[in-house]
Parts: C-alpha cells; structure tokens; sequence
C-alpha cells in the first residue's frame, strides 16, 4: 500500500513539473502599416514546435520553460526573433523587404532572387490570380503577365485554351509554351480519346487550381534557353503548394455557382418570321407556333467546387495532402465537367546535418466530361448550335401531348430537331492521369548540392459515344452508331543537376547549374465503330459486337517515341548587387530530328546594371530601384509530329500506305530573340513596374509539303526558307494608391504591343477553313511573305445592289485582298484589389485590339437564304436595300469584323469573418462573378474565341464558328482552416 502511495505521489510530481516546465506565450502578428497578418510562421527557436498567427494576426503558444526566443517569418518580410523571457505576450511588427527584388523565381532547373535576374521573367503568386471557378490553371492568369495571350476557345466546360507569348511565330508547328509542373516538363497533349462530339480539351485539366502557389512565365531567350529546343515559345513554370512548417492544420474551401448564357444571338421570333414570310411573298414556312430552340437546348447550370488540404511538419519534414471535387454544369443541357484530384507533396532532411533530402509528389485525377455534337468540321447540320440557331420558330420542338422531341425530317431534309440531338447523341470521355516524381538530394558542401528528378506521367482515355437510330443524322437513321476508343500517354523523365550557390566575396555571389536529361514520350491510341443497332434498352457501345459485319470498323496507332536527351548549364553572377551576367548554354538531341541534325545548340546571354545601388541614387527618395537588362539568345521548337523525320507508314484493311517520306537533313526550327529591359520602383515603392523591347526572328521553319511531281505522291518535313518576325514592346505598372491601418488599395495593368510579319517565304500556304453552306473548301488565311501570319485572304464587300439585292464584290469578285491580321497588336490587363477592415474587393479586366475575327456564324449559318425553312439573323432585315433569297452566302470582308473587346473577367468581394468558436479559424466568405461583360462592336457570340479552323495541319486562329457559348456565372464560397 505504501508503495502504491509512493509512486502516485512521484507521478504527481512529476505532472506538476511537467506543467510547471511549460508556459503559455501569447502575441500579435502585425505589419508596418498596423494591419494584421495571418499565417504567419511562429517557432520556438531550437525546437521543433510552432503554429501560425490567425485572421485576426493573434497566436497563442506553449513553450518550455527555458525558451529564450521566437522566431517569426511571413511571405515578403524580414524573419524577426523576439525575445520571450520574463514576458507571456509579445506584440511583433515585421518589415516589409522589398519584395519585387527579394522574390524567390523558379526560373528552370533552380531558382534565383528576382533582383539576380537578367531575363524577362514575369510572376504571378496564388493571392494575385483570378478568382473565381477555373479547370486549368492557365485560365488563373489571364490578364495578368504582359505579352502573354489566354484565349477561352468556347465556353464548354473544361475547354480548349489558345495561349501565344509574345506572339505567333511558327508556320507549321505548335505555338503554344512548354509547361512544367514542379520540375517535369509536359508533352503538352492530352489522353482524351477523341469523337465525333470532340471540339477539343484543355490538357492541364488534370491540375487542381487550388494547389498551385504561383506561375512564373520565362519569355525571352535569357530565360528560356535552359529548355533548349522546347523554349522557342516560351515557358510557364507552375508550382504547387507545399506544406509548412508546424502543427498539421487544415484548410478547406467551397463554393457554389450558377451559370447563364452570357450572350444570345438575335434570330427571329415566331411572328418576326411570319412577318419576314409575308414581306418576301413566301407561301410556305408558317407552321403556326412560336419557339425558341436556343433557350430551349440551354440552361441555368450549376457548379459545386470542394477542396481540402492538411498540411504540417518539423524542420526536417513537410508534407501537404489535399483532395478536390469540381461538379461543373455546362450552359447548354446534357453537358457537363466531373473532376476528382488528390495531390501528395512531401519534402525530408535527413542526416544530423540536414545534407540529404528526399521529394515525394503524386498527383492523381479522373476527369468525366459529357459532351456535345459541336465539333466545327461537323457542318452546320450536326452541329446542336447551329440546329438551334437555324430552327424555323414557327415550327414546334415537341410532339402536341408528348414530352418527346418531335423528329420529323419533312421540316427540311438536313435539317435536325436539337432537342432529338442533345436526346440520341452521346459521347462520354474519361481521362485518368498520375504524375508521380521521388527527387533525392544531397549537399556534398554547404553550397554545392546534387538533385536527381525521376518521374512519370501516364494518362488514358476512354470515349463511350453512341448516336441512336431514331435520330434523322444522314448514315445513321434507322441504323444508329456505336464508337470506342482508348488512348495512352507515358512520359517518364530523368533530370540530374548540381547546383552550386556561395557569396565567393563580399562583393561577388555566383548561382551555377550544370544538368543531364533524358525524355521519353509515348502516345498509342485505338478504336473501334460499328452500324446497325437495335434499340433494346442498352447502350449501342455496351454490345457493339452486335453491329453489321460490313459496317465494323477498328483501328489503332502508336505515335514513334521521341526520346531527348541534353546537356545543359547556367550561371549568374552578381558583383556587388550592380552587375549581373547570367550564361546558359544547352545541347539537345532528338529523335524527331535527321541523323543529320540530330543536335541543337541553344546558347543565351544576359547582362543587367542595377543603377540604384550606385553611390548617386543608393540614398534617393525618389528612386528605390533601377535595373537596365540585356540579353540574346536561341531557343528551338521540335512541336511537330514525332518520326517526321522518317519514313512512316498507315496500315489499312490488308494495305500499307507511305504517309510521310524521311528527310535525313530535318534540323531544328530556331528563335533568335533580343530583349531590352528596365525594372524601377520609385516614391518609398508605391510604384513599380517594367517596360521591355523584344524582338524575335523564327529561321528553318519547320513544314509539312507535298513531294512535287514526278516523285512518288506524298508528304515531307522541310525547313522553309525566309522567317517570321515578332517585335514588340511590353509594359507592366503596379501602384500601392492608399497603405493604411484599416484601408489599403492596389491598382495594377499591362500593356502589350505586337508587331508579326512573315519574310522571304517563296510562294504561300493557306489555312482559315471556313465551314458552311457555300463555304466548301474554302480557305480565308495565308502564310505569305509581306504579311502577318495568317493574314486575311478575302473578297471585298462593297455592299448589296439596290436594284437586285445582291452581294456586290471589288472587282466583281474575282480579285481577294490581304484584309487584315487575325493577330491582336494589343494586349491589356487591368486588376485591383481594396480591402477596409474585414471586407475585400478584387477586379480583373482583359482585352485584346488591333485584329479581325470572321463571324462565320453569321456568313453560313443564319443567311437570307434559309428563309421559308431555318432562321435568320435579326440584322438581315429592315436595312435601306432588301437581300435577295437568292443572294449566295460567300467568304467575304462582309462577316469579317473588328476583334477589339475589354472584357471584366472577374469582380469578387469578401468578408474575413475570422474565428468561430474553438474549431473554425480564419473564415472567409466571398462573392464572385465570372465574364460579367464585355464592351466590344463584335456582333458574334464572344470576341474570346478560336474555333479550330485548321487546314492541312497549319494552325489558324480568329475564326468563330457556332461555338458552344461562353456563360456568366455567380457563385458564393467560403474558405477556412481547421
């Protein structure tokens, strides 16, 4: 009994000096200008234990007894340690540094301070992105970096994008950037099976958003030489988030939206095409009623967004997991976006000395899209807008007493009921994706260490499409149709680098990279299709075994797998914080290249001059930064299909075809680019800002030609003799207006002016294809010396004859023009953000100007000439001269409209709630809306579009054919931590 005794009496004791040896440390975390900061980083130092300040700036803390000290650290400020003894709250003020130099940059392979660099660099954090719903992450920074072009393709969720840096310059092969994800460099394609609903996917759909901490955006050669032959149209550096040191905390947000139709073409009503009937002298056409197919195939959808994440650690380990589901409703019925993402990222030290780390990250994502029959190359008879659209109002879309689409071809023989359509035409995709990368290093010194990245990204595809029997599509009626396809795409990488980072001397810092390489890209993909289905309550592709023998069809394709390997290395040196030198040189060889050629060698300089740290301006008021940059360098671009370097071959039913024929010289198509450059911040660093002159000439363009006669028919890769031109000056403003204690105000722009020409190209290649009736064949853009890329190639109008009501043509007609550039000559991004006390705004404007876009929409699809069977556009009528019925829709400046818009992307206001009760922490609620409106002259669907207009694989853009429509949405969403 007494030694029961004993021992609870020690146990007490020991609890007791156990609390005794702790204490409580309570604080506030809070700028210069009195506002408080929240997340801010809170550690005891010597040990492992810290948590991180709230909403309101406010942190509570347990500490030993013994504890001296705090350190605290936050985003863009000076780490401060304050002392703790004798004292249970600490109030902490922490300066500001100046953050436009001290950034951090991931600029390829490493990073550097943004002072160090020489290179034009642009980046943009999670705090400054758009707000709102997004499903890639290239949507988060449209309008945000000068000379970088986001265009929304069509308003389909999880769509296509078009993105151009400074410009367009190749002919023939990919002009949009390389992007990287935490280090692994992308192949830019997506999994997504195909169909004949496809009208295109954003391939970095995979990507969640929310896990992306920031994107820097390399633009010139200084900066992108490190990529060699991928850099030529720039590079987008995307990381995501990582956990932080201190206790696990979770944080989750959600949100909820409803979308709209953000513009609706004027067609006739019912009694407008009643009316039309009668002033014509049309008998025919009246079938009694008055509907609206547009407002009937669409909707107001609805978008669930869900995220969470945990994340924590010690020192020597952080981890963050996180999870989000994306439920997005597209605007016209049937449609809609289904995302599920998980993403690991971890990070260990291991060793007393901390020398070897490890990196641990995976990504997974499923994608299920449903999509339309909205392809452009469908014609307008199966395209579900353009049925819409052209559907008689008079006629009704339902069976009297019936809730069935009315299916009835005598309405006009090409002519489909688009609710039938949207009812008996599927196409479901699916996309898994995994990128998984484990990344040991190891400090051999305090300033040389070792990093080897290993990775794979592998993706499939799965389509299920089926079109019914029932439904009056020519081939199809009474037959129905069935389709599946799967494709796989598996990238792996190998990268080793040495980095090597040390102050040599009080005056000279060098940061050094030398690195290896190796790529390899595989894509396969195959299909199978069949006819003759019974509707017996199953899906056709379920029992597509079932389908006639004669009207099977299966294929499959494996892509030649490109293999890269390279050798590359970078330094930057700073001589006393006013002269940079920055030298990057990399070799790379490919398999898409001739025996010949099968190296490139793209080396880059870059020099700068930090005048403010020179004696005469180190102690100005006025002036707080001043930097001068200079750099040239090459870059490459090898975008083109793999093995067009050698002979390929296509497999038939028992035939083999010769599709391409080798070309042992095929070399590299190279970007030769000069930047000028000056970065300034002046008045206490209220203002900040950029200007840069560029200048970019494109030589050995890469071309898919056909082998003139009399060799045997067929294709071959060349390098075009002339090159293509890209100039232009970009500037970049950031103002602090007001930095008060309850009221701060930041306004910020852009500006882009692009200038793109074509030289010493012989002959010319033409692209644009414009669809419709009265548009077969036709191409509306070349490539032709003297020009833009992809200049406007068309007849002139002059108007319609008085006497005739006929188009009446420059010349007749028989003469087309260069009419304009489909390429905007302006780029602007406008964005602000205000907060007073709890409550927050953020504005987002973009524009493009200075191009034209062909409303091909309006050119064949709602003429005069569907009179008395389909509608028309409201604007064919009550003009001074009557259009004749008979007068034929041809390609035209009559359709060819000015692009000019100035678009509010996004507008969002919030409220920091704070905390409630003991659980939820830094509560944000918020309002948000998306593409509220767009000032512009340009009379189709949306000035933001590129229908793929492509022709003999030559790109276009500027075209707008019955896109799938762009929506407005308005949401509300909450943030918080755990």
């Amino acid at each position: 009994m007494r030694q029961k005794l004993l021992l609870s009496m020690t146990l007490m004791c020991f609890c007791f000096l156990q609390t005794i040896a702790q204490r409580t440390i309570t604080g506030t975390v809070m700028s210069k200008e009195g506002t408080p900061l929240s997340d801010a980083s809170v550690i005891v130092v010597g040990e492992k234990t810290g948590v991180r300040s709230g909403s309101d700036g406010t942190f509570s803390i347990n500490v030993p007894a013994t504890a001296k000290q705090l350190q605290i650290s936050y985003v863009g400020s000076e780490t401060q340690k304050v002392s703790i003894l004798s004292v249970s709250k600490v109030a902490v003020v922490m300066e500001t540094t100046n953050q436009a130099l001290e950034n951090v940059v991931i600029i390829g392979y490493g990073s550097a301070r943004k002072k160090d660099l020489t290179g034009a660099v642009a980046q943009v954090q999670a705090k400054d992105f758009n707000k709102g719903t997004y499903t890639a992450p290239d949507q988060l920074i449209q309008g945000k970096a000068a000379g970088v072009l986001v265009i929304n393709n069509t308003g389909q969720p999880g769509s296509s994008t078009t993105i151009r840096i400074r410009g367009s310059s190749s002919i023939r092969s990919g002009n949009s950037p390389l992007f990287v994800v935490d280090g692994i460099p992308l192949s830019g394609g997506s999994a997504r099976a195909g169909g004949q609903g496809d009208n295109g996917t954003n391939p970095l759909n995979f990507m969640n958003p929310n896990d992306i901490a920031s994107i820097d955006i390399l633009k010139d050669a200084s900066a992108t030489a490190i990529y060699g032959s991928r850099g030529a149209n720039g590079v987008v550096l995307i990381t995501t988030k990582r956990g932080k040191a201190g206790a696990p905390q979770v944080t989750a947000s959600a949100s909820a939206g409803i979308s709209n139709v953000a513009k609706r073409l004027k067609v006739l009503s019912g009694d407008e095409y009643r009316k039309a009937l009668k002033d014509y002298g049309l008998t025919s056409g009246d079938f009694g009623s008055s509907v609206d197919a547009f407002d009937a195939i669409t909707r107001t959808a609805v978008t669930q967004n869900y995220n969470v994440a945990v994340g924590g650690g010690a020192d020597n380990a952080h981890y963050r997991i996180s999870a989000g589901y994306l439920d997005q409703e597209g605007i016209v019925n049937t449609t809609d976006l289904k995302k599920v993402t998980a993403n690991l990222t971890s990070s260990f030290k291991f060793l007393e000395n901390k020398r070897l780390g490890l990196d641990f990250n995976v990504l997974v994502t499923q994608t299920d899209e449903d999509v339309i029959f909205n392809n452009s190359f469908v014609g307008f008879t199966g395209n579900v807008i353009a049925q819409a659209l052209q559907w008689n109002p008079t006629h009704p879309l339902i069976k009297p007493g019936t809730d069935s689409a009315w299916i009835d071809p005598a309405v006009g023989s090409t002519t489909v009921n688009p609710l039938a359509q949207l009812r008996y035409f599927q196409d479901k995709q699916r996309v898994n994706t995994v990128i998984a990368s484990i990344s040991p290093s190891y400090k051999i010194t305090n300033d040389l260490e070792y990093k080897l990245i290993y990775s794979v990204n592998r993706q499939s595809g799965f389509l299920r499409e089926q079109i019914n029997r029932l439904l009056n599509n020519q081939g199809v009626e009474n037959r129905g149709l069935a389709s599946l396809g799967n494709k796989e795409i598996t990238n792996t990488q190998v990268t080793n680098t040495l980095n090597f980072v040390k102050q040599i001397s009080s005056d000279l810092n060098l940061n050094a990279t030398l690195g290896h390489e190796y790529l390899k890209y595989d894509t396969r993909e195959s299909g199978q299709t069949g006819l003759d289905f019974p509707n017996v309550g199953l899906n056709y592709y379920d029992f597509i075994g079932y389908s006639s023998q004669n009207s099977r069809g299966i294929g499959s394709f494996a892509s030649p797998t490109t293999e890269l390997q390279s050798f590359f290395g970078r330094a930057i040196v700073n001589y006393k914080d006013k002269y940079l030198i920055t030298g990057t040189f990399r070799a790379d060889g490919s398999t898409r290249f001739g025996k010949n050629n099968k190296y490139g060698y793209f080396p880059s300089i870059g020099v700068a001059w930090n005048v403010s740290q020179e004696k005469f301006l180190v102690n100005s008021s006025l002036i707080n930064n001043l930097k001068l940059r200079l750099t040239w360098g090459q870059t490459g671009n090898q975008e083109f299909p793999s093995g067009a370097s050698r002979n390929r071959f296509g497999f038939g039913q028992q035939t083999i075809s010769q599709l391409n024929y080798g070309n042992e010289d095929l070399k590299w198509e190279t970007s030769t680019s000069t930047n000028a450059g000056i970065d300034f911040s002046i008045l206490n660093n209220k203002l900040s800002g950029s200007v840069d002159y560029f200048y970019k000439k494109t030589t050995d363009v890469l071309f898919e030609q056909n082998i003139v006669q009399p060799a045997p028919g067929g294709k071959i890769w060349v390098n075009l003799p002339g090159n293509v031109v890209n100039d232009g000056v970009e500037i970049s403003l950031n103002a602090s207006v007001i930095s008060k204690k309850d009221l701060n105000w930041n306004i910020g722009g852009n500006a882009s002016f692009l200038h793109n020409v074509v030289n010493g190209l012989a002959g010319f290649y033409q692209t644009g294809a414009l669809q419709g009736q009265g548009f077969s064949n036709v191409l509306g853009q070349r490539v032709v010396a003297g020009q833009p890329l992809n200049v406007w190639y068309l007849r002139k109008y002059e108007g319609l004859d008085k006497a005739t009501g006929q188009s009446i043509y420059t010349d007749d007609g028989n003469t087309l023009y260069y009419v304009g550039s489909p390429n905007p000559k302006m780029l602007l991004g406008i964005f602000t953000d205000l907060s007073y006390k709890k409550f927050t705004a953020a504005i987002n404007m973009n524009g493009t100007f200075g191009h034209y876009l062909y409303n091909n929409t309006a050119a064949s699809v709602l003429g005069i000439g569907n009179l008395g069977t389909r509608n028309i556009a409201k604007n064919i009528l009550g003009g001074s001269v009557m259009e004749a019925i008979s007068n034929a829709p041809a390609p035209s400046t009559r359709n060819l409209e000015k692009g000019n818009y100035l678009k509010m992307a996004n507008a969002s206001i919030g409220y920091r709630v704070g905390n409630i009760g003991k659980n939820f922490r830094d509560v944000y609620i918020s309002i948000t809306g998306q593409n509220l409106f767009v000032i512009t002259k340009y009379t189709g669907f949306d000035p933001e579009v590129s229908t793929d207009a492509d022709a003999n694989g030559i790109p276009s853009i500027g075209v707008e054919y019955v896109p799938y429509p762009s929506a407005r949405t308005f949401q509300i969403g909450v943030n918080f931590s755990l």
